[in-house]
């Protein structure tokens, strides 16, 4: 009787059931060819492909525009009688707003915000003017010499410890070709902070001569002899007339100056030939032309 109660009272037991397996994978495996359908690169290249082609095409666009629009300002500037230095300028202003323009298209083109990465170039663009703040001094000089116009394209100067003729006027740089044709390009700064002197910018020079005579020849016969060498020479001007200056009594020598007047062209090779026939009318006249010389006196001393 015993027995059958607590087989009554202890409940059967039952194994416990299977876990159910689980419907989510514990890791995904990529398959590259179910993505890449068809139908997905289609989405793709009209999405990212056809925009980023159709913004490299208007940048080779700008890129060419803007060399036919720095071509075509200047031609137009040039028959218009303006100067080429200006005519320059403007040629590369026209040339970088093309390509300025262009860049905007092609960001829109791509999908990039024009405004926001305006903001950001805006910034970048102080930040980079901070410290470039000598850069920028180069350029407000640049706009100054085109501005004031102290010299053009052509002239002959003497600036920024350069001599030279000036080839070209940029914003930053001006390069200077030397007389023994070498290119010099001289910060804009540098120029426009210092003395600048234009060789070039009269239409006429004078071209002095200095000749020291011997102290035996004539005041009066030495004139004469000068007079006549000035007026051998050919391409000086009338007007303003040669002269024949007296200058001072040297240590060896009486020193005289002969000036004529040239087209500026004619400087170098007037001065050549002014100097030739100064000599050559003095030695035909039999005057001398002394040199520096020392006389040394030995005294005997009594030993």
């Amino acid at each position: 009787m015993l027995s059958l109660i607590l087989a009554q009272d202890t409940p059967a037991t039952t194994p416990p059931p299977d876990p159910a397996p689980s419907s989510t994978p514990l890791a995904t495996s990529f398959d590259i060819q179910e993505y890449l359908t068809a139908e997905r690169v289609t989405e793709l290249v009209q999405q990212y492909g056809l925009p980023l082609l159709f913004g490299i095409i208007i940048l080779i666009a700008a890129y060419m525009l803007a060399g036919i629009a720095n071509r075509t300002v200047r031609k137009s500037m040039i028959k218009a009688k303006v100067d080429e230095t200006l005519s320059r300028f403007f040629g590369k202003i026209a040339r970088y707003a093309v390509l300025i323009l262009g860049v905007i298209i092609a960001l829109g083109q791509i999908g990039i915000e024009v405004a926001a990465f305006a903001a950001i170039l805006a910034s970048v663009g102080f930040a980079v003017g901070m410290a470039l703040s000598g850069t920028l001094g180069h350029f407000a000089s640049g706009v100054m010499l085109l501005i004031f116009r102290p010299f053009k394209v052509g002239d002959v100067v003497n600036a920024g410890g350069v001599t030279g003729k000036i080839f070209e006027i940029e914003l930053f740089t001006t390069a200077v070709d030397t007389p023994d044709n070498r290119r010099i390009i001289v910060p804009n700064g540098e120029i426009y902070g210092s003395t600048i002197e234009n060789v070039t910018y009269h239409d006429t020079r004078r071209v002095d001569v200095a000749v020291g005579v011997e102290y035996s020849a004539s005041i009066d016969k030495t004139r004469e002899v000068l007079n006549a060498a000035a007026q051998s020479v050919e391409g000086i001007l009338a007007d303003p007339a040669h002269a024949v200056v007296l200058g001072d009594l040297g240590d060896s020598a009486v020193n005289w100056t002969v000036r004529v007047w040239v087209k500026t062209p004619a400087y170098w090779a007037t001065k050549e030939a002014t100097t030739r026939a100064v000599k050559q009318h003095l030695d035909d006249a039999g005057i001398g032309i002394p040199f520096p010389q020392m006389d040394i006196h030995m005294d005997k001393v009594d030993g």
